[in-house]
């Protein structure tokens, strides 16, 4: 069984420049449009109520966060350090016919330069699968991401639909991973993907 047993806030930053530096080279990168359940997801995985910010208002951080996370493999005792990375969400749906200018200005950049990225989470709420902003994100990511790097798709708040709707949506999208934080259903699945995709980075270096 894989645990998330420590995770703490390092530091914020506006930009690449800004980036705390990585030891691990492990930086597990989420990304959603803003309201998806992002920092809900977030204080779920790590079983860390206070960890992010949930914000009631929509789009408002507009930094960089960081967190230093611990996973640790109850069976053979092995560790993983990681860092996990909250970037801004990306505006709202009714308003982003694509990535909004600023968003894009601050992490395009760090999205396509920034080595010690491992893992690109990108967070799709369950109910609008079909956004244009989240395939914009999707084709930017498979664009941009190198050879050495993952992309793990996650809808939340799958809780929301019924059975007939969840199979239709694991029908369409069979590599992706479904998750309710409120729920804490998929929780621990997650958390073993994520830290099998480290493990093998680890080995691959």
């Amino acid at each position: 069984m894989i645990d998330i047993v420590d995770a703490k806030f390092i530091t914020s930053a506006p930009n690449v420049s800004a980036a705390p530096e990585s030891e691990e080279q492990n930086e597990v990168v989420f990304m959603a449009r803003s309201n998806v359940g992002k920092s809900s997801l977030l204080n779920a995985l790590t079983n860390h109520k206070g960890l992010a910010k949930v914000s009631s208002t929509p789009g408002k951080t507009k930094l960089i966060n960081y967190f230093d996370v611990t996973f640790l493999d109850r069976d053979s005792s092995e560790k993983i350090v990681a860092k996990f990375v909250d970037l801004p969400g990306f505006g709202y749906a009714k308003v982003a016919k694509s990535i909004k200018h600023d968003w894009e200005k601050n992490l395009t950049d760090y999205i396509s330069n920034r080595e010690e990225i491992k893992i690109f989470i990108h967070l799709i709420d369950c109910r609008h699968p079909h956004l244009e902003i989240d395939t914009s994100v999707s084709d930017f990511l498979f664009r941009t991401a190198r050879e050495n790097q993952y992309i793990l798709q996650i809808f939340t708040k799958i809780d929301k639909l019924n059975q007939k709707e969840q199979n239709a949506l694991r029908k369409e999208f069979p590599n992706a991973l479904m998750v309710s934080s409120a729920k804490k259903r998929g929780i621990s699945k997650i958390v073993k993907v994520v830290y099998d995709m480290l493990q093998e980075s680890v080995d691959e270096d």
